[in-house]
């Protein structure tokens, strides 16, 4: 592994010094946090050993995978045009490879976002946002987002054309599958996400959703084919669809006028079908908390400041259920 002293000093200043409040009452399901000092199973030590997942010919030990090696883990290069230095090399020690995080398809996690389809002029001003502190997010101490803030801060203009020409070049995918259920398995953080307890055993699902890679093995060797599955309490997905179709009896404006008929997005109105819910419901929690600033949550803050916790969930829930 190579260090990256400066990237880690930025990132770390910046947690030190951000100034906005955590909003009270955030879902932890949507913004999981670690207790201190970790809390679920450590890992195996690495035994060096070359790595493989599904459907794929490609060998990777620890080493090339994790965040500092000379390039992202690509499990299947037959899925994407070639990478752009910044999306598969990065510039460190100033900015982490685009591909890491949102995976080289473009993916994206639970813990971030599906960029791939989205248009290249809104991935720019969603990157410009991060920079001019306009996305600091509802939860200061977040680790993705204060991530994507020090790279956005050192993005050149020209390595921010190419990731967002790239991205915008691949046609998005969802690997979240929706299931309504009263009963879910017991979990815990893992990193910036919830994963299945290797304990086993089960909960009720009360007002959250749960969602956790099938394989936490694959989701940690970063394959952007990981599936996923979304837990969702039973009835949400017909609540959410009647309020996309209805706007709520009239509460908001609804919501293909802007997103599209299918929710696949208008021009730079980006798509929603098929994304992560928790990546959703965070950024409904941010724009009504004041953790998203930029053009477009100001525009949907006077609809999102109409919504109940319930209509988030429902509303999430029932977006994540379609294709994109």
């Amino acid at each position: 592994m190579r260090p990256f002293p400066k990237i880690l000093a930025v990132f770390l200043a910046a947690l030190a010094t951000t100034s906005v409040p955590f909003a009270a009452g955030l879902p932890a399901w949507a913004f999981p946090q670690a207790a201190p000092g970790g809390g679920g199973p450590k890992p195996p030590p690495d035994d060096g050993s070359a790595k493989h997942v599904p459907d794929s010919t490609v060998a990777l030990t620890k080493q090339q995978i994790a965040a500092h090696g000379p390039t992202i883990p690509d499990w299947h290069p037959e899925d994407h045009p070639p990478l752009p230095d910044i999306v598969g090399h990065g510039r460190e020690p100033a900015v982490f490879a685009c591909g890491y995080c949102h995976t080289p398809t473009g993916a994206g996690r639970p813990e971030n976002t599906s960029l791939a389809g989205l248009t290249p002029d809104y991935i720019k001003q969603q990157v410009r946002a991060f920079k001019e502190g306009k996305r600091p997010g509802s939860d200061p101490k977040r680790g993705p987002q204060l991530a994507m803030i020090v790279d956005a801060k050192a993005l050149t203009d020209a390595e921010l054309d190419q990731a967002a020409a790239y991205f915008s070049s691949i046609p998005p995918a969802s690997f979240v599958k929706v299931v309504e259920t009263d009963m879910v398995p017991k979990t815990y953080v893992a990193g910036n996400i919830l994963a299945k307890s290797p304990a086993g055993g089960t909960e009720p699902i009360g007002n959250r959703i749960v969602e956790v890679p099938e394989e936490l093995a694959r989701f940690d060797l970063r394959d952007a084919r990981t599936p996923y599955i979304a837990y969702v309490p039973v009835g949400s997905i017909q609540k959410g669809a009647a309020l996309v179709v209805t706007g709520g009896g009239g509460k908001f404006p609804l919501c293909a006028i802007c997103h599209g008929a299918d929710l696949h997005g208008l021009g730079d109105i980006p798509r929603l079908a098929g994304r992560s819910p928790s990546y959703l419901m965070r950024q409904l929690y941010d724009i009504k908390n004041g953790g998203r600033k930029d053009l477009n949550a100001i525009l949907m803050k006077g609809v999102v400041d109409n919504l109940t916790d319930d209509d988030m969930l429902n509303l999430v829930a029932y977006i994540a259920s379609c294709r994109p």
